[in-house]
């Protein structure tokens, strides 16, 4: 069970707030996951979402049992939202007798973490679809029956509402973890080919010791077990970008040496538990059933189809005409040095700073670029792809010896393109933490603006070997764009 405890206005990371915390009746380990809503009448009614995940542990060696019942207990959380150390101290007994209904205060302490005027409001989305309580509650995807048993409460609703969102129709209930230890030791101890029991699906992998990437100078080339042990590594900071979006596979089933080609229809063998979404506007000929990855099982199923870099859509399955980001694509001439493109990168952070507009960069893994600016519902493609249009045609006329506006790229003369056109329904840019097909299996990795000033960097410096570590020491750089909602200016 899970000790719970409701909080009106929310936890903070800022210390000189006490937020009410009112404890409640424990809650079953099942519900951890759930996103959805509960119907009117049951205990809980509403819509609910996930709105942090991670892990606690107690700041002192008392029994944290014993700790809440003696009416305080301080603690840590190692959240994707609230980090730091906490404590919770009871101000009014309850009546029931059991702890239901006590009143306590929650406040965080002067730490490394604290974060002066944090609030919750600010941060609204869920860690889990990157939805708002809105629109969770206009389009639920599950129904929570807390007049059943907890292992059979969850109803998804994909079944009686054809409109549902696609990643909801996945089974089992999608799971953004790593592999545990001994999920890591099994795939580490197949051989050619074999199967491999990942949060409880059974995937059937093959030749995992080709090589998919080639060697880097010092370095062993990179296999098809590598590539699967990254990518469900990784899958807690990749799949917030990847699940509810259709996405298009650049496949290279025999390695980054040679020629890969574009897939996107999902194939006839391709297993029934893989989440699909259906375009019902295709036309004759074009794909019509895409892949939608939200699960690490889904990742490691990609991996081994030889699908190396992954591409989702910029809008959700859910509401295909309507992008969540707009791009910024830094794509460089043959003739553009990586300096060129820092170069660029910067302008287009002036450019961000001076209208008051949120959006992060990461490199390609590749020679360019990428800036992603979250959107608030509402945009059309063709308004984001003329805002960006202008804003990039404002960087290029600063330094017009680096840009060109052709389109083909041998007339460009070697020139950089600052490419608005990626702007459009069915049109990709590189997943955040996706490998790429060179030397040492780079990937496009999240930065900071201030690593632009990194006499170091480098767009393909991390590997799939390397990222983990990275994510490991920084976290998910991305993370504050799925917790940003802004319109764009007037340009």
């Amino acid at each position: 069970m899970l000790a719970s405890w409701a909080m009106p206005k929310g936890p903070t990371m800022d210390p000189s707030v006490r937020a009410l915390a009112v404890q409640v009746e424990d809650h079953p380990l099942e519900y951890r996951d759930f996103e959805g809503v509960i119907p009117s009448g049951q205990y809980g009614a509403g819509d609910v979402i996930v709105w942090d995940r991670g892990t606690w542990e107690p700041a002192r060696p008392d029994d944290p049992a014993a700790s809440i019942a003696g009416g305080e207990i301080h603690f840590d959380l190692h959240g994707e939202k609230l980090r730091g150390r906490f404590v919770l101290v009871r101000t009014r007994r309850g009546r029931k007798g059991n702890g239901d209904g006590e009143q306590w205060l929650m406040l965080h302490k002067h730490d490394e973490h604290a974060r002066e005027g944090w609030h919750p409001e600010d941060h609204p989305r869920s860690v889990k679809s990157g939805r708002t309580n809105e629109e969770v509650a206009s389009a639920p995807s599950a129904l929570w029956r807390s007049d059943r048993p907890a292992s059979e409460a969850e109803v998804s609703l994909a079944a009686q509402h054809g409109g549902a969102p696609a990643a909801a129709r996945s089974a089992p209930a999608a799971d953004w973890s790593a592999p545990s230890a001994g999920e890591l030791q099994a795939l580490d101890a197949l051989g050619e080919s074999g199967t491999w029991e990942l949060h409880g699906q059974e995937l059937r992998l093959t030749n995992l010791t080709k090589v998919l990437f080639p060697a880097r100078a010092g370095e062993e080339p990179v296999t098809k077990k590598d590539l699967i042990r990254y990518y469900t590594t990784v899958a807690p900071a990749m799949l917030p970008y990847l699940a509810g979006r259709p996405v298009n596979l650049h496949r290279f089933p025999n390695g980054a040496g040679k020629p890969g080609f574009w897939h996107k229809q999902v194939p006839p063998h391709a297993p029934a538990w893989l989440t699909r979404w259906h375009n019902n506007e295709a036309d004759p000929g074009e794909s019509d059933c895409y892949f939608v990855v939200d699960s690490a099982p889904a990742l490691a199923w990609m991996a081994n189809y030889g699908a190396i870099e992954l591409h989702p859509w910029t809008s959700r399955a859910s509401n295909v005409g309507e992008p969540t980001y707009a791009f910024i694509d830094i794509d460089p001439g043959r003739g553009t040095s990586f300096d060129d493109v820092i170069l660029l990168a910067r302008l287009y952070r002036s450019g961000l700073e001076h209208l008051g507009v949120f959006g992060l960069p990461k490199v390609t893994g590749g020679r360019g670029i990428h800036i992603w600016v979250p959107l608030e519902p509402g945009y059309t493609f063709d308004q984001t792809r003329t805002w960006v249009e202008k804003l990039s045609r404002a960087v290029g006329a600063t330094v017009p010896e680096l840009v060109s506006w052709t389109w083909e790229k041998a007339a460009r003369q070697g020139l950089a393109r600052l490419d608005y056109t990626q702007n459009a329904r069915n049109k990709t840019l590189v997943a955040p933490y996706s490998a790429r097909p060179a030397a040492g299996a780079p990937v496009s990795a999240p930065i900071t603006w201030d690593e632009l000033d990194d006499p170091e960097l480098r767009s393909d410096r991390w590997t799939v070997r390397t990222l983990p570590e990275r994510l490991a020491e920084r976290g998910d750089l991305f993370a504050p764009l799925l917790e940003h909602a802004q319109r764009l200016p007037r340009l």
